[in-house]
């Protein structure tokens, strides 16, 4: 698989909303890291099988609606999300996958393509303590063809997360 390395927003597989979040987070030098690929980076399968890591490398960024109200969580990509484990987390008495419509509404960005900061308004955010357990991990970058590689500490507080255990437990 060929990848493109960026030097601008324009020329980037990084979406221009997300290029700017990251130049206004100090981190414009990320915008060159972005690699973006001609086939789709849209499932953690995906995105791993195109930037060659395990599947665990990759944070998903997914939005679910606690009582009606947004929260991104941040799973690594080889683990579903407890729901259960985020009601209890969030002490809401209902959590539900969002749908789409108030996933791009949330974060200005469409499904599979949702990066872990930079999104249209705040919203809480809750990241699995599994992301830790690699030195760098791949988000997306505001597209469904394009990631970006950091460390998950500096991921997690960039996007302001509060690190939980929510990953879904296999008997």
């Amino acid at each position: 698989m060929t990848t493109t390395a960026a030097t601008d927003a324009e020329g980037s597989g990084a979406h221009p909303r997300f290029a700017e979040a990251l130049r206004e987070l100090g981190l414009g030098e990320l915008v060159s890291q972005v690699r973006r690929f001609p086939d789709a980076t849209r499932t953690a399968a995906e995105a791993a099988a195109a930037v060659g890591c395990e599947l665990s490398q990759i944070c998903k960024s997914l939005i679910f609606a606690a009582d009606g109200v947004p929260v991104l969580v941040l799973m690594d990509g080889a683990s579903r999300v407890d729901l259960e484990l985020v009601r209890k987390e969030l002490g809401a008495d209902k959590v539900t996958r969002a749908k789409v419509d108030l996933v791009r509404e949330t974060t200005g960005y469409a499904i599979g393509g949702v990066p872990p900061f930079g999104h249209r308004t705040r919203t809480r955010v809750l990241a699995d303590r599994s992301l830790l357990e690699h030195e760098v991990v791949w988000a997306a970058a505001g597209t469904p063809y394009s990631v970006f590689p950091m460390a998950p500490e500096d991921l997690i507080s960039h996007a302001d997360g509060t690190l939980v255990d929510v990953r879904e437990r296999t008997p």
